[in-house]
């Protein structure tokens, strides 16, 4: 079960003043990188730009553990609305990267997990929070999607990959109570067909009603 607990999130110190400007740029919701540019990409160009010395070292100094391919932040909105994210609602984005959808549903007034396992791109989703205050509504851990336990989740969200999908299914629908959503950026999970499919700027969202 997922505690709600400060002291379970990622303990480096996200509320300097100075820090507090730089992630700015990242939680900003305005923003929005080119599609052939990488949000990590662009995220490091803007804080150049703003001379944010202290983030551009965690994305300097912690590269990537695997490819980060983050959904676009038109894609981002896109996810909640399909999955009509609410106060109430508890999401969980399983590959968080740098948090983006988490803080967006709780600018939405639910709750919101997530897991991944790049250490620094969580680190940039605990300062990001922070500078969006939205910090008490969510929660970010390094570890295995695979092995979270999704039961109080009523939304999940993914941008895995179609094998990652397929691997998420039996517990998606064994432990998600009725009700629940799940939403996937570009990617099908086999012949469990979606309730609904959203083209958005040339990409596809699917969306799963349990």
């Amino acid at each position: 079960m997922l505690k709600w607990n400060r002291s379970n999130q990622y303990t480096e110190n996200p509320h300097s003043v100075g820090k507090s400007a730089c992630v700015a740029a990242i939680a900003q919701p305005g923003l929005s990188a080119s599609h052939t540019l990488s949000r990590r990409a662009f995220v490091l160009s803007a804080l150049a730009l703003a001379g944010c010395a202290e983030i551009k070292e965690i994305l300097l100094t912690e590269p990537p553990a695997a490819a980060v391919i983050m959904s676009p932040n038109f894609m981002v909105k896109a996810m909640i609305d399909l999955a009509a994210v609410k106060p109430g609602d508890v999401l969980f984005d399983l590959g968080c990267g740098d948090g983006s959808i988490v803080i967006e549903a709780a600018r939405r007034g639910a709750r919101g997990f997530g897991i991944d396992r790049d250490a620094g791109q969580i680190k940039l989703a605990v300062a990001a929070a922070a500078a969006a205050k939205v910090s008490d509504r969510v929660q970010f851990t390094v570890g295995d999607l695979f092995e979270v336990d999704v039961r109080e989740a009523t939304v999940v969200t993914l941008y895995l990959g179609d094998e990652p999908n397929l691997r998420l299914r039996p517990k998606l629908r064994s432990q998600l109570k009725r009700g629940s959503r799940i939403v996937s950026h570009q990617f099908r999970m086999g012949d469990w067909n979606p309730d609904r499919t959203v083209e958005v700027g040339g990409r596809y969202l699917y969306l799963w009603n349990i």
